[in-house]
């Protein structure tokens, strides 16, 4: 299994800091700390090929054991007390079945904690609800890739120095509190909510003077309008939810995030025509926005720079395809209403090699101007169901092994761009 990439670096990282604490080892843990790491060993187990408690024992220090890292107590120096300043539950071993069982409510109780963490595994239940309440200083909060059910706890909302907070991968339901994605969380930079399912609730109109860098809520139950980025944004996604409206107003000339590089909002239910700042993004490399209601003809500027992948496909997008999107690695406009000839620059793309996908069957295109040049093995091409003859022999080589039929439309679908544009066909 696959880690989050926030969870590769970590293991070096706790390594470096265990050893700088190793010469306090010695030195006594504060009781409510080791109650806590008590309730820990009792309410998590290694799954079958797990050894990760194995250094648990009573026969060693608790800041010994695996995953555990103290520091003095900043709160009363002069006690000489260890609190726990970092707690990785699992090893994080792409072999590793992780852990199960679940988390206890005292871990809100280790007050000095910075970076709470539990590799990908089988724990369940809920996250302590007001785990945000009793330690104040975190700043990483990664439980992903479990079971974890019930809600976002709210009091993880405006904590001052969490940066970090991934929950994705679990079963959680109810509200995101929304004050995760408001200015009211100004530390907060990364937020990871995805493939939960059961998350809901609207993204506020305030979320557009946050300062978040990576937003991933993904596979959830999100409804409402999309309000304007974060001019901070570079990550972000709500693919697979409920959202819906027109984009109009959410990339505006001169307010528009510079950054954004990833952008999906594929799987929803967003309607009206794409707004040309779409592709004007400065720094977008992965346009997502498939599986929705746009309708209209695709208005696209010279792009700032080559994208790796755009794809509206199914959608009920009408007019030509732009000459424009010739510069993108991988080009869907699939499952549409698009009319006229293919563009000589995104032919001439394809078959240099520059191109490596461009699906644009299952639409009412009239022609495909294909030099007379060997398809790249590396190349991806269909033009099937469209109201062409299909270029022998390549046409359909590339096309998926799902998804409909492979011919040419019927000539009653194909008399006119008027009779395309309105056709009840499956576009």
């Amino acid at each position: 299994m696959a880690l989050p990439p926030i969870l590769v670096i970590l293991p070096l990282i706790l390594l470096g800091s265990q050893a700088a604490w190793s010469a306090q080892q010695a030195a006594t843990l504060h009781e409510r700390d080791a109650a806590a790491l008590r309730d820990v060993r009792a309410g998590l187990r290694d799954m079958p090929g797990s050894r990760f408690f194995d250094s648990w024992d009573d026969a060693r220090s608790p800041c010994a054991y695996a995953g555990v890292v103290c520091a003095p107590d900043e709160d009363d120096p002069a006690s000489g007390a260890l609190r726990i300043s970092v707690l990785t539950l699992g090893t994080g071993l792409a072999d590793s079945p992780g852990l199960a069982g679940t988390l206890p409510a005292s871990l809100a109780s280790l007050a000095a904690l910075t970076d709470l963490v539990l590799y990908p595994g089988s724990v369940s239940g809920a996250i302590p609800a007001d785990i945000g309440s009793g330690i104040r200083r975190l700043r990483l909060l990664s439980l992903s890739g479990n079971q974890l059910t019930g809600q976002v706890p709210e009091s993880l909302a405006g904590l001052p120095d969490l940066h970090t907070l991934d929950l994705g991968n679990n079963r959680l339901e109810g509200a995101i509190p929304t004050g995760l994605l408001l200015p009211s969380s100004p530390s907060l930079k990364v937020l990871i909510l995805a493939n939960n399912g059961g998350l809901s609730g609207q993204i506020p109109a305030q979320f557009s003077s946050s300062q978040l860098f990576h937003v991933d809520l993904s596979r959830n139950a999100i409804t409402g309008k999309l309000p304007p980025l974060p001019p901070t944004i570079r990550y972000f996604s709500v693919a697979a939810n409920g959202m819906q409206g027109s984009l109009d107003g959410v990339f505006v000339d001169g307010s528009a995030p510079a950054d954004l590089a990833f952008l999906d909002l594929s799987m929803n239910n967003f309607s009206g025509s794409i707004p040309p700042e779409v592709f004007a993004l400065p720094s977008a490399s992965s346009l997502l926005l498939a599986r929705n209601n746009f309708t209209g003809p695709l208005t696209v500027p010279a792009a700032p720079a080559p994208w790796a992948v755009v794809d509206v496909s199914h959608n009920g997008i009408s007019g030509e395809v732009p000459e424009a999107l010739a510069v993108a690695g991988s080009l869907y406009v699939n499952n549409n209403r698009m009319t006229g000839e293919v563009p000589r620059a995104v032919a001439r793309s394809v078959f240099a090699g520059r191109m490596t996908t461009f699906y644009a069957q299952h639409n009412f295109l009239t022609g495909f101007p294909a030099p007379p040049l060997p398809l790249p093995d590396s190349a991806a091409l269909c033009l099937s169901y469209n109201c062409m003859e299909l270029p022998s022999p390549y046409a359909a080589e590339g096309c998926p092994t799902i998804g409909g039929p492979l011919e040419a439309r019927p000539a009653d679908q194909c008399r006119s761009t008027d009779d395309a544009g309105s056709s009840g066909g499956d576009g």
